[in-house]
């Protein structure tokens, strides 16, 4: 009997064993599913299989190379390499490259990537004279995807009415043109992008019998991993393949199909059977990655889905740990909460930092995470997408921040000089390049001087630098007066960057919006905390002062041991000991762009099933009261999939510094300041709550501001206090009278603080 066989539990091993006949393997997160899949084949294989009639389609490349190395070392090297074996795009090109003659493509055809295809659109845009703000380049090439990815070539869409009522409706009618032109345009240049890759193929099967009859024949035996991520297109060609002999095995998990968005159908994996009825199911259900806990409460929370394959999911691991939802104030005290706790975790238990890693729903959220890492010097990495400040559309209102305080940035000026479009090409550019390096002038200076340089720049462009210089002074003078977010609204409004972004309503576009309405937030934010401050500084220059000290130099020197922060949808397929699901929100996780329809809602619950299952020995949740948008405080909610956990799987908690616990050791803060660690049945996570009654200090007024002994009546030194950004501190000294009013408090987190009382946020502890 065969040792890789033995390694197997019971309902691996007879998934492994079944090797004829259609069948189904649901496989359960952290099941052993990618073993399974390896296994087959090497037994296959092992029972006389030829590795050329084997084709195993897997959704990355790296998941290929890592399996046909499994398969390697029980097979040997060579009938590992005779595999068809690949992510879908890559073997069905190789087979084009073969018979892509027949539709009169070249052998070396080119591959557009997705920069190619939005140049071709844009430029069909333009030569047909359509308005760029209607007709985007990037939405259209959005609108063809989903058409070929849905199998409607252009044919097809002239004989679908309701299509065409789709995109007139839209103010789109001529998509339908720019599609033909579009496919014209790359079948002239020998260019299929990555959806020909597979809309072709199913051209190519369907038009040529011979060719079908022929992959038919070599691919004998076909397994398809993560199967409930497939679209229509991938979905036809496996099935026109495996037409012949139905040994098809695909293999997936329909509560971790979460790509709707990118055109995936989980009824592909749902209604497997109705094109297979004498299929057989295979269910892997034991999880070896998570505890008792963290799989239960996964359980729980999917088992609110309507439609999905039954299946009980359970581990014979420990029960671990609860999963621990923290309630914070803002955003920015859950990034300081998740930092340290972290951080203490890290110290306490001896993890490394790639032990952890920070789950969200939008990369907008990243920021205040950021930020919180790298005020405690922790090292991180982002997975699938920059660093908040080094996105485009941040950098962008950035430079026009740096350029406004310093005219002679010209990296700046060059970024933004025409962002948003205002006429300013290329040609003028060069000119002003030119100029400024003869006459040993700033960029800036010279357009400012350009009307009596004589460049060669026609009126009009001269008439639009001069609107752009004069937009600039007038930030140079706002900066005089107004603080750092008053400039912030001013610029992002003025230059016209968030109508401009308003008008992509792609998942991208929406996503750049987002950024940069965080970053109004933290702008905002920061004028807040510099306002209570009796030194403080709400300049722009000082925030800018503080992103560059925040941002200077990446480093990333390959060291893997790093804080992991990425998307939820990046998530999948990882896992780790540590995992923080942040912004657990209604309108958030869920997102209220996706709650409108049934199918929608349940797609963010597999999201958030997925988010769960990522975590090996402990899960967080974390939740705030409210957030900002666009610089105003909006209240938030907690998600309803906290409680659709179920409170016996949860532990509500409240965060303490490290910093607050010694403090209060040596007598400094209040000695019952500790934890309430109770679940409330209400599933809402409880205040701290001090042996004492806390009442808020009341602002000045108008109607009070007479009263010059208000706050000395109810701030003495030696009060305990609580701010919401500073935590628990000590009253020092108190001094001035009325409106002057203010107080040195020492707090557990950023030290002494000299606070105007008239603004300040406090709470009397005692």
């Amino acid at each position: 009997m065969a040792d890789y066989l033995d390694s197997l539990n019971e309902a691996q091993r007879v998934a492994v064993e079944n090797l004829k006949g259609p069948m189904l393997v649901i496989a359960g997160a952290g099941s052993g599913k990618t073993r399974v899949l390896t296994y087959r084949i090497v037994h296959l294989i092992n029972n006389g299989v030829d590795p050329f009639n084997i084709l195993s389609l897997t959704f990355t490349n790296k998941a290929a190379k890592e399996m046909k190395n499994r398969i390697a070392m029980q097979v040997g090297r060579s009938d590992a390499k005779s595999l068809w074996m690949g992510t879908f795009h890559s073997v069905f090109a190789k087979i084009l490259r073969s018979e892509g003659h027949r539709l009169g493509f070249p052998q070396n055809y080119t591959i557009y990537d997705a920069q190619d295809a939005e140049r071709v659109i844009r430029g069909i845009i333009t030569d047909m004279n359509l308005d760029k703000d209607i007709y985007k380049p990037k939405q259209v090439l959005n609108r063809i995807s989903s058409f070929k990815n849905s199998l409607i070539t252009v044919k097809a869409y002239y004989n679908n009415q309701e299509l065409q009522e789709a995109d007139a409706a839209a103010i789109r009618p001529r998509t339908g043109e720019i599609y033909k032109e579009y496919v014209d345009r790359c079948f002239r240049a020998g260019a299929m992008d990555f959806d020909d890759l597979l809309l072709r193929t199913n051209e190519l099967l369907n038009r040529f019998p011979e060719v079908l009859a022929l992959y038919q024949d070599r691919f004998r035996y076909i397994m398809v991993d993560e199967y409930q991520d497939t679209n229509h297109s991938q979905y036809s060609i496996v099935k026109a393949l495996a037409a012949k002999f139905e040994n098809i095995c695909v293999v997936g998990d329909d509560a971790q199909s979460i790509y709707g968005f990118r055109g995936a159908n989980v009824k592909n994996i749902l209604e497997f059977q109705k094109d297979y009825p004498d299929m057989k199911m295979f269910k892997l259900e034991q999880n070896y990655r998570s505890t008792n806990n963290i799989v239960q409460a996964a359980n729980n929370v999917i088992a609110n889905n309507r439609d999905q394959l039954e299946k009980d999911v359970w581990t014979s691991n420990n029960d671990g740990e609860q999963i621990k939802v923290v309630r914070t104030v803002t955003d920015s005290e859950e990034g300081k909460y998740v930092a340290t706790t972290i951080f203490d975790t890290a110290m306490e238990e001896g993890n490394n930092w790639s032990d952890f890693a920070i789950l969200y729903r939008t990369n907008m959220q990243s920021r205040s995470l950021e930020d919180a890492l790298r005020r405690r010097d922790m090292p991180y990495r982002i997975f699938g997408g920059l660093s908040f400040y080094q996105r485009k559309e941040i950098k962008d209102v950035l430079s026009y921040f740096r350029l406004a305080i310093n005219h002679r940035d010209e990296e700046a000026l060059r970024r933004i000089i025409n962002f948003p479009a205002r006429g300013i090409g290329k040609t003028t550019m060069d000119r002003i390049t030119i100029a400024s390096r003869e006459n040993t002038m700033s960029m800036f200076e010279v357009i400012l001087r350009a009307p009596q340089m004589n460049l060669g720049i026609n009126a009009g462009t001269l008439r639009k630098l001069e609107a752009f210089i004069l937009m600039i002074k007038s930030f140079k003078t706002q900066i005089e007066t107004m603080d750092a977010f008053q400039i912030a609204e001013s610029v992002v409004k003025s230059t016209g960057m968030v109508k401009e972004l308003q008008k992509d309503s792609t998942p991208e576009g929406v996503a750049r919006l987002d950024n940069v309405q965080e970053l109004i937030n933290s702008i905002k934010k920061f004028t807040e905390d510099q306002a209570e401050q009796a030194d403080g500084d709400a300049s722009l220059t000082t925030f800018m002062e503080d992103v560059a000290l925040l941002t200077d130099a990446d480093k990333d020197d390959n060291d893997p041991n790093k804080v992991s922060l990425m998307t939820v949808h990046t998530s999948k397929g990882l896992e780790f000991p540590h995992v923080f699901i942040v912004g657990m929100e209604e309108e958030l996780f869920p997102s209220g762009m996706s709650i409108n329809t049934r199918s929608e809602l349940e797609e963010e619950r597999r999201l958030f099933y997925v988010a769960v299952t990522r975590a090996e020995t402990q899960a967080y949740l974390s939740y705030t009261q409210s957030r900002y948008r666009w610089g105003k405080v909006t209240e938030a909610e907690p998600s309803r999939f906290i409680e659709e956990i179920g409170d016996e799987y949860l532990h509500y908690t409240t965060p303490r510094t490290r910093q607050s616990r010694a403090l209060g050791a040596s007598g400094g803060l209040v000695g019952g300041e500790s934890l309430r660690s109770t679940k409330p049945k209400s599933g809402i996570a409880p205040d701290k709550s001090p042996s004492r009654p806390i009442r808020k200090l009341k602002p000045v007024n108008s109607a009070v501001s007479g009263n010059t002994d208000l706050f000395s009546t109810q701030l003495n030194k030696g009060n305990i206090v609580k701010h919401s950004q500073f935590g628990l501190g000590e009253v020092m000294m108190v001094e001035g009278v009325g409106v002057n009013q203010k107080a040195s408090i020492r707090f557990e987190k950023g030290g002494i603080k000299k606070m105007l009382l008239k603004f300040s946020k406090l709470e009397v502890v005692r």
